[in-house]
């Protein structure tokens, strides 16, 4: 450390700002006096604290300039620098301290977490009088959300992982700048590949460092997509937004509410979960759509929600009650229609008609989704039944439940004998060799009881193997529907 320290001082006496100026402007860099001063003197900066701080490996004085000052500045004359310009991993403050010298006017945010080296950026900020220039001293991550209009860094760091890591940051048409080796084709084709929907790859220029063997690539990418931050400012501009940060707040209790059948009755509402059944049901029943439930981290209402549509904010225990799936994905509060009423005098219209008693929510949401499929046009939710609109149930149903025509009836014990029912169960007609009726009532039995003894008398059955003692309720019924269903079209 010594002989390095001793090294150093001597190359330094050597040299001067003429040397570097005339290294400067051969590889066609012209700085003014002002500026040229400032590169000197951070220059001396780095040379005095590397020893002790282990700022370059590159001592030699033509070396620094050429490979430090003039690698950091061409970029400068390559491409227009947006402001403010995030310099990921800066480092000892390069790219980012030659190109906010030469470019007075950029806003230069420099990204470091060593603390030694923020030490070192602050000190060198203070000493050459830079202004609009701040030091972050932590790690970029996607949860990092200071705005930038720009992005750039010189690390070593593969392309798509510094998209990935920019995401909460960078704004919408902001351009992410990368200082790489020439050898960086499958880098660009993997981040083109994998962030198509977010960035296109606006210049790829290969090029070299003028009087040196030196070569480089520039790469830039243009983001396509508003960050999180971005998009939330404005969806608070269209939405009533209100902060739920307690237990004891009254509409996060009726929130809470809903997670049961009875509360979904009472208040006619229900909360549905994913990401994918979130977005089917705000596009098709948009004016179902009460209220969007979100945490901090998770996106606001999009563009083409109703203006009309409110925002709740949970603190993020909070939500995590409510979401009861685990999808940690916004929610959906929606208005539910009421079921009509079905009595057993009633009858059953042509075709299929099914009746539900299952107590399982996500067995009723799987039969419902088979129902949907396979064309019938009723349903009757019996006594005993879960409620199709439960958060479990409607995960279950893929959404199916919101196109589902749906009537309450009666308990499963008070359904008549004069009704046209075909009862499943796990003895009965093997129902592969069952003609089905033009109009009937598919009936299945309860979760562990099955059917009452008078309904199994004229049963219908799924052989199975005996190492099985039974199938899932719903799965059986999803059988018995698809049978009927290939019946029906083939006659």
């Amino acid at each position: 450390m010594k002989k390095q320290k001793q090294a150093i001082t001597r190359d330094a006496g050597r040299h001067n700002p003429g040397e570097m100026k005339a290294l400067l402007e051969r590889a066609g860099i012209s700085l003014s006096n002002t500026q040229l001063d400032q590169l000197w003197a951070y220059h001396q900066l780095l040379r005095r604290y590397n020893p002790q701080l282990n700022l370059t490996r590159i001592h030699n004085f033509t070396n620094m300039v050429v490979k430090l000052y003039v690698d950091s500045l061409l970029p400068g004359q390559m491409a227009k620098l947006p402001s403010p310009l995030l310099d990921i991993g800066t480092g000892p403050g390069m790219p980012g301290i030659p190109l906010k010298i030469a470019y007075p006017d950029t806003e230069v945010v420099l990204a470091e977490s060593r603390r030694n080296r923020v030490e070192f950026l602050e000190t060198v900020i203070k000493q050459l009088s830079l202004k609009s220039i701040s030091v972050v001293g932590c790690g970029i991550t996607p949860e990092f959300n200071r705005p930038v209009a720009g992005v750039i860094t010189r690390a070593v760091e593969s392309i798509d992982k510094t998209l990935f890591r920019i995401q909460g940051c960078l704004r919408r048409d902001g351009l992410a700048i990368f200082m790489k080796g020439p050898r960086c084709d499958d880098e660009v084709a993997l981040a083109c590949s994998r962030f198509h929907d977010h960035y296109e790859l606006r210049q790829d220029i290969a090029y070299r460092i003028p009087h040196s063997p030196h070569h480089r690539r520039l790469v830039v990418f243009r983001r396509k997509q508003a960050p999180m931050w971005e998009k939330k400012e404005k969806a608070m501009g269209r939405h009533d937004v209100r902060r739920i940060e307690s237990e004891q707040n009254d509409t996060f209790r009726e929130l809470k509410k809903l997670l049961s059948g009875r509360g979904i009755k009472k208040q006619e509402k229900a909360i549905v979960s994913g990401a994918k059944q979130v977005k089917e049901v705000l596009d098709t029943f948009p004016d179902r759509c009460k209220a969007w439930l979100s945490d901090d981290t998770q996106a606001p209402p999009p563009d083409e929600a109703p203006a009309d549509l409110a925002w709740y904010q949970l603190a993020p225990a909070l939500f995590k009650t409510l979401d009861v799936n685990g999808t940690n994905s916004p929610l959906l509060l929606v208005q539910t229609p009421g079921p009509g009423k079905w009595q057993p005098q009633d009858g059953f219209p042509g075709g299929c008609t099914l009746l539900i008693p299952f107590q399982d929510p996500e067995n009723v949401g799987a039969v419902i989704r088979s129902a949907v499929a396979f064309g019938v046009r009723r349903m009757i939710l019996l006594a005993e039944c879960a409620h199709p609109f439960h958060p479990k149930a409607i995960r279950a149903s893929g959404g199916a439940v919101f196109h589902a025509r749906l009537f309450q009836g009666p308990a499963i014990t008070g359904l008549t004998d004069d009704l046209p029912l075909v009862c499943l169960s796990g003895e009965g007609t093997d129902i592969s060799q069952y003609a089905f009726p033009e109009t009937f009532g598919l009936l299945c039995g309860i979760e562990g009881p099955g059917l009452p003894a008078r309904h199994r008398k004229r049963a219908v059955a799924i052989p199975i193997s005996g190492a099985v003692e039974s199938l899932n309720a719903a799965t059986a019924a999803g059988i018995a529907l698809y049978l009927w269903s290939r019946q029906t079209a083939s006659v």
